[in-house]
């Protein structure tokens, strides 16, 4: 009888630790900050067309905060170190607007490229992914076209 009413209040502790544990969880879902910064970008993604291997281009990633706190931006990391972001380290406050400079060197690369940049901050939308998306061609054998100007 003993070992049942242990067995009785382990069951009846773990069934409210399980519960306890599913309300804070379902508590942070409910009680979202809605004052929360918030991203809202022109374009979360830029084709930067066709491009000789080598060639580096540059799009801006315009913004305007659309929360009600101030946008904290702690971090923004490209694909690989052929994509380098350039970030407002000051925060951005409601209704302003912030630009994220890209700049993407196609050395190395060929075909299609999708790069991305992972902007971490304090926004709804985090993190937050931007893309620079182009074709990458090899450039032209500079001894094919003295050939061709030969004949």
């Amino acid at each position: 009888m003993k070992l049942f009413k242990l067995l009785f209040a382990f069951l009846l502790i773990s069934a409210t630790v399980v519960k306890a544990q599913e309300r804070k969880v379902l508590g942070e879902v409910i009680n979202e900050n809605k004052n929360q910064a918030e991203f809202k970008f022109d374009n979360e993604e830029h084709n930067f067309g066709t491009i000789i291997q080598g060639e580096s281009t540059t799009h801006e990633f315009k913004f305007t905060n659309t929360g009600n706190e101030p946008l904290i931006i702690t971090k923004a990391e490209g694909t690989c170190g052929c994509t380098v972001p350039l970030f407002p380290k000051e925060p951005i406050m409601k209704g302003q607007t912030g630009v994220i400079k890209v700049t993407f060197n196609s050395s190395g690369k060929m075909g299609l490229q999708d790069k991305t940049v992972t902007i971490t901050s304090n926004a709804k939308q985090n993190p937050m992914v931007l893309h620079m998306k182009g074709t990458i061609n090899k450039p032209s054998d500079p001894s094919e076209s003295s050939k061709t100007q030969l004949k």
